[in-house]
């Protein structure tokens, strides 16, 4: 459970942030909390998120509009969010969503408590080149959807049509992608003139061979 009691109107709210993310992936923004709950601005959406965050339901970051994110103790305190289906997606065909069909291995109902952020999917790591980071060739890594990263996070990447983990940076257009492995080069990358999104944090790692 959170530290302090949640009043009906934030377990209503909180509930709406978990449902949100599940469904799209990401948190919603002050105006689509405003818009669906019938608030008069913005204001009173951040009013209401300020004290979920004193209540330690949620965690915010400043400057980004959709810096929510639901803690362990939140998700303890919402019934029936304890455990998730994850996908596990294996190899990412050329082009295709991440989470289509095709790429999609199998599924495993995961408790999501155990990871710092909400995992959406598993992906099967290939090669060694995160191997300092503790993601070796085989692992499934806990991957939480989200269009954005802050410099020195671990992302899942597109580039082109190619799908990677490293450790992500940027310096206005320019993203450079950081093996933890001296065998492998960085990737540069100017957003400019090659496509690149971001497909999701690493949250954690469940090594090879163990039992889900």
């Amino acid at each position: 459970m959170v530290e302090k009691p949640l009043t009906p109107r934030q377990k209503e709210i909180l509930r709406f942030i978990s449902e949100h993310i599940d469904i799209n992936g990401f948190p919603p923004t002050r105006n689509e909390l405003s818009s669906h709950f019938g608030f008069r601005s913005p204001n009173a959406a951040e009013s209401h998120l300020r004290a979920l965050h004193n209540k330690g339901a949620i965690q915010l970051e400043r400057g980004r509009s959709r810096g929510i994110t639901l803690t362990s103790l939140a998700r303890a305190s919402l019934p029936g969010t304890q455990r998730n289906h994850l996908p596990l997606v294996g190899r990412v065909a050329a082009g295709s969503p991440v989470l289509a069909q095709e790429n999609i291995e199998h599924e495993f109902r995961i408790d999501p408590s155990l990871f710092p952020q909400v995992p959406h999917y598993l992906l099967r790591v290939e090669g060694m080149s995160m191997r300092d980071a503790g993601i070796l060739d085989g692992d499934l890594l806990a991957v939480h959807r989200t269009p954005e990263a802050r410099n020195g996070q671990i992302v899942v990447a597109r580039i082109d049509d190619e799908v990677t983990v490293k450790r992500f940076q940027q310096r206005d257009h320019e993203v450079t992608l950081l093996a933890e492995n001296p065998a492998f080069a960085p990737i540069h990358i100017d957003l400019r003139q090659q496509p690149f999104a971001i497909e999701g944090l690493g949250v954690g790692v469940i090594r090879a061979g163990m039992t889900l």
